[in-house]
């Protein structure tokens, strides 16, 4: 590992740190795009309901529009 962290640096230290990570996507070949998907979403919608006077009603928006 010493030589390739001469070659490569810190993108071999990062490979080194999650390994076990990288290695459950081949075992399982699941992935985060899901949830990521979802909290994109969600952004958009507070964004588009800046302005709302209570929480309420942007909480009844969010909720309105991810689960349709």
């Amino acid at each position: 590992m010493i030589s390739a962290q001469i070659l490569f640096g810190s993108a071999a230290n990062t490979l080194d740190s999650h390994l076990t990570e990288i290695a459950n996507y081949f075992h399982n070949r699941t992935t985060s795009g899901v949830t990521e998907g979802i909290n994109t979403r969600i952004k958009l919608i507070l964004r588009q309901s800046y302005g709302f006077k209570s929480f309420d009603a942007m909480k009844e928006k969010l909720l309105a529009c991810l689960f349709k």
